[in-house]
């Protein structure tokens, strides 16, 4: 009965980690094309995705500690996922910037923390047991893979207007979906101490580490908020996009299913320097294309740089950070990764992409990926050193 139980709390996660990473395919792959069809330029659709992490960078710090002080996933989830449906709803009606801006700021206040959810939900739920990870995350993979292709194939043969019906229908499906899980909190735990947090999170390797993931999400979050307008640049349609996000995609799920038997035997910090290593070939390579199908190819090395990167980030993360702190601490990745990266680089990528060309925004891109690479190799080092100390101050 328990093992029961514990199957279909599993297919629940995975139906409702593919249902929101499908949601996550319109956000990333047609928004930005929708509010280009509304009249938006450029600089207006940066302004747009970076106003949302700006608030992100206080919402995911905000449900991340609720969910922790009151020991439930679940229930928050639920919360901001009606939240976002009411919100999305408000956009598509919107027609004026400025108000959109302040719509999009909530739409993300309540969108932002849902990945970071999903991840300490179930980090929580196969935390004692030989599951991976990994095995889960697939779902995600698979759902942004299936939403960006269907999607893009959809808005291809009835118009870009249909975004608004799209995105409401998936949302409301991850709502109906999240009623279904199991929540991963045991309601008898002790509420946590947050003061042994500060110790963690406010030391200098740690710090530095969470300096090192920004660099490196710079360059990411610039590709994805404006993959879309650079494949329309060299003049790709709708189903172009859905094919190159579906190629980036589909690319994480062997890595994720290697990961997930033999991932535990890389060392965190020389990994994350291969997958920045990757991260710069690959948006040199994009700096230098022309042809939309290049691009889709290009999008395959997605599986080296990101699939590898957000595994191994968020285990070394979930090694350093105790349980009771679990959504505080994916909630500070997601503060960085989304929320900082997100700010800057939709301000800074838009401001390339305008007065200079979206090439140079890539090769940009390359340089802050070279930079991380060389940053998690100097912590490797120093973490290397550390030990040597040790051990021989054990001798």
């Amino acid at each position: 009965m328990i093992r029961q139980s514990r199957t279909s709390s599993d297919v629940a996660l995975r139906g409702f980690t593919f249902s929101f990473y499908a949601t996550m395919s319109i956000i990333i792959s047609y928004f930005p094309l929708y509010f280009q069809y509304k009249g938006f330029s450029t600089l207006q659709i940066g302004l747009l995705y970076s106003v949302g992490p700006m608030i992100g960078i206080v919402s995911n710090l905000f449900w991340g500690l609720t969910s922790d002080k009151y020991r439930t996933v679940k229930k928050i989830m639920i919360l901001i996922l009606i939240g976002q449906l009411i919100v999305a709803f408000l956009v598509f009606q919107t027609v004026t910037f400025w108000l959109l801006m302040v719509l999009m700021a909530i739409f993300f206040f309540f969108q932002s923390p849902m990945s970071s959810l999903n991840d300490s939900m179930t980090l929580l739920s196969i935390s004692g047991t030989k599951k991976s990870y990994a095995s889960f995350r697939v779902w995600g993979s698979i759902g942004f893979a299936l939403g960006a292709l269907v999607f893009g194939m959809v808005l291809k043969g009835f118009g870009t207007g249909l975004v608004p019906a799209l995105s409401l229908t998936t949302i409301a499906v991850s709502l109906l979906l999240s009623l279904l899980l199991t929540d991963a909190r045991d309601p008898t735990y002790k509420k946590p101490d947050f003061a042994g947090l500060v110790p963690i999170v406010t030391s200098k390797p740690f710090l530095a580490f969470l300096l090192t993931i920004f660099t490196a999400a710079l360059a990411t979050r610039m590709n994805d908020g404006f993959l879309a307008l650079f494949l329309q640049r060299l003049g790709a349609d709708q189903t172009i996009v859905g094919y190159s996000w579906m190629a980036s995609a589909l690319s994480e799920i062997p890595i994720f299913i290697f990961l997930s038997k033999h991932g535990h035997k890389y060392k965190e910090l020389p990994l994350l320097a291969i997958c920045s290593f990757v991260y710069a070939l690959r948006f040199l390579l994009m700096s230098l294309v022309d042809n939309p199908l290049w691009v889709i190819a290009i999008q395959t090395m997605h599986s080296l740089s990101f699939g590898i990167f957000l595994f191994t980030a968020i285990r070394y993360i979930q090694r350093i950070v105790p349980d009771q702190f679990r959504a505080s601490g994916q909630a500070l990745y997601a503060v960085i990764w989304s929320g900082l990266a997100g700010l800057v680089s939709g301000t800074l990528g838009g401001w390339i992409f305008n007065h200079w060309s979206p090439h140079a925004m890539y090769a940009a891109g390359s340089a802050l990926s070279a930079l991380a690479m060389i940053g998690f190799l100097l912590l490797n080092a120093r973490s290397t050193e550390d030990l040597t100390e040790k051990i021989n101050s054990a001798r």
